[in-house]
């Protein structure tokens, strides 16, 4: 009985209890679900959700720690983090593009994404031009054409940069046609919708244009489904880290 009572006495000097992990497990839960919920741009209200957990974090006890620095001072938030709020913008920026286009979507004649490059809204080409032709099909494509100038009108898009990018698939063109090559069929296409949303009132001196011709295919031009996927118009609206 007494080597028991040592044993228990000498377990209880020496901690290595596990109720810790209950604590670590919380905090995980927490920064899993802040990270999931900051980065889907469904997610509505991310800066009420931010100072939330930015207040509930500051109500922690953690514990001695030196004294407060310049930035425990400067009274920002997490909110307030230069990323934080390039993040919202584009955020704001897809989920205004999804209810827009959201009828096209689901017909396949546009594509809303994000990149690397900022939102990017992808139009199949064979809505807006006849084949080997940089003429906007206007009855077809009015709609999309008005809603697109309506989004890059918008407040969510303010003082952001767009770039209009043509692509064509890898058919060789016609060598008695009106084009040289794919490139030039590609940056005229692209000049076509940049010359109607500047008729729609689209600011002109934020657009940029780009003709890629067939070296930008999304899926194999081997197919004919493929190589309708890869002839379309892209608008991105630019991240600023992208310019």
């Amino acid at each position: 009985m007494a080597a028991l009572i040592r044993k228990k006495k000498k377990k209880e000097e020496e901690g290595g209890g596990d109720g810790w992990l209950t604590t670590f497990a919380d905090m995980i839960m927490l920064l899993l679900v802040f990270f999931c919920m900051l980065f889907n741009p469904a997610v509505d209200n991310q800066d009420e959700l931010l100072n939330a957990i930015s207040t509930y974090f500051s109500s922690l006890d953690w514990g001695y720690s030196l004294s407060p620095g310049r930035v425990a001072t400067s009274g920002n938030t997490f909110a307030d983090l230069p990323s934080q709020t390039r993040g919202r913008v584009l955020g704001d920026a897809l989920r205004r593009a999804i209810s827009l286009f959201n009828p096209e979507i689901r017909s396949n004649q546009v594509k809303v994404t994000q990149d690397e490059r900022g939102v990017v809204i992808s139009f199949a080409s064979d809505v807006f031009f006849q084949s080997a032709s940089a003429t906007l099909n206007i009855d077809a494509a009015r709609t999309i054409l008005f809603n697109l100038a309506t989004l890059l009108s918008s407040e969510e898009v303010a003082g952001r940069s767009f770039r209009i990018e043509g692509h064509t698939d890898a058919s060789p063109v016609d060598p008695a046609g009106p084009w040289v090559s794919n490139w030039q069929l590609s940056t005229e296409r692209a000049l076509s919708v940049l010359y109607y949303l500047v008729d729609l009132g689209v600011p002109e001196d934020r657009m940029q244009v780009a003709g890629f011709g067939s070296t930008k295919p999304i899926t194999t031009n081997a197919t004919r489904e493929g190589r309708t996927y890869n002839r379309r118009v892209d608008v991105i609206i630019i991240d600023n880290a992208h310019l």
